[in-house]
């Protein structure tokens, strides 16, 4: 199921970037090249700092959900990775996710097919879910729990019975669910606290953050065939962060650490000639995952047996430690 939300979210959105403009603190951007002046900022965090205003597809600002997809119906909606089919938790990827709705297109895979001339199918949608950042500060001043959703939909003018408020209250108790053993979750509402979290449980400052990238303007969006190039690229560590756009009237993140994880960078041609710079993430260690999970049913593999790749849609990022290559 698919659903887009009503204007009201994109005034709330407006409204965001007003209170960060006139925020007394140093901007996100500021705190940013404080903390990390070595790394560089990806196009998923950039684009939420400096919205392009003319973009038409932005400026309807109709946030989707998370992973800007649900399962399609075959008629040109994204056919992309929603964030419940990446958590896999006893309440996530239930036996109800139907294998056969993401038959043509490429979800989940192997670690080997990742090679030079494979081929994948794979959709980039423009980004839709552009609420941007607040500063830490006035992130903070707005509650984000479930023990004060009156507050909440007090605070942005919501009828708890609205699409909206339904949206708030999902976001955030998705936030709040407990992860599965060893992995180590938290929603930053804020890039300040987006960052703190990631060098904390990377355990260093030196860190890269990199996210799935459509090198051409105005390329097509549809379902495309996608081969991979030579220059495959394994990113450092065996533990990464990987951060998930969330549906919020601003910039929220569903964050989350799992060791043993691999990362990995690779370039892509699509048969209509269009470029991709894809990241992808390799789950090495699965015994802890529901066994109805989407992934097990796709793969026909069963928990703990075989490590299970996905890639991150543009909006998703992924930070490493900043080291040599393998």
């Amino acid at each position: 199921m698919e659903f887009h939300l009503p204007l009201i979210f994109a005034l709330l959105s407006l409204a965001a970037v007003a209170l960060a403009n006139h925020a007394a603190q140093p901007a996100p951007q500021l705190y940013w090249n404080s903390v990390l002046p070595n790394t560089q900022m990806p196009r998923a965090i950039s684009e939420l700092l400096h919205p392009d205003s003319t973009n038409e597809e932005k400026s309807t600002n109709t946030m989707n959900a998370v992973g800007n997809g649900k399962p399609t119906d075959h008629k040109g909606k994204p056919e992309i990775i929603p964030l419940r089919l990446q958590k896999y938790g006893k309440h996530y990827g239930s036996s109800a996710d139907n294998p056969l709705h993401y038959k043509n297109v490429t979800i989940y895979f192997f670690m080997k097919d990742m090679r030079p001339g494979a081929t994948m199918n794979f959709q980039f949608p423009r980004n839709s879910n552009t609420a941007t950042f607040l500063p830490r500060e006035s992130a903070q001043s707005i509650p984000f729990s479930s023990n004060k959703l009156s507050e909440i939909f007090n605070h942005f003018s919501m009828k708890p019975t609205s699409v909206e408020a339904k949206t708030i209250k999902e976001t955030i108790e998705e936030c709040e669910a407990p992860g599965i053993k060893g992995e180590e979750q938290y929603c930053p509402t804020s890039l300040e606290s987006m960052v703190d979290f990631s060098i904390s449980k990377l355990r260093t400052r030196n860190v890269q953050a990199i996210s799935t990238e459509v090198l051409e303007k105005g390329a097509t969006m549809s379902m495309h065939k996608y081969t991979i190039m030579p220059g495959l690229k394994k990113l450092a560590g065996d533990k990464v962060v990987v951060c998930h756009k969330q549906n919020y009237p601003y910039a929220v993140f569903y964050c989350h650490a799992i060791k043993p994880t691999a990362a990995y960078v690779l370039s892509l041609k699509g048969d209509d000639g269009v470029k991709v710079k894809l990241v992808a993430v390799c789950h090495l260690d699965t015994s802890e995952w529901n066994p109805n999970h989407l992934s097990f049913q796709i793969l026909k593999v069963k928990p703990g047996t075989i490590p299970i790749c996905h890639f991150l849609p543009t909006d998703h990022i992924v930070w490493v430690p900043n080291h040599k290559s393998a």
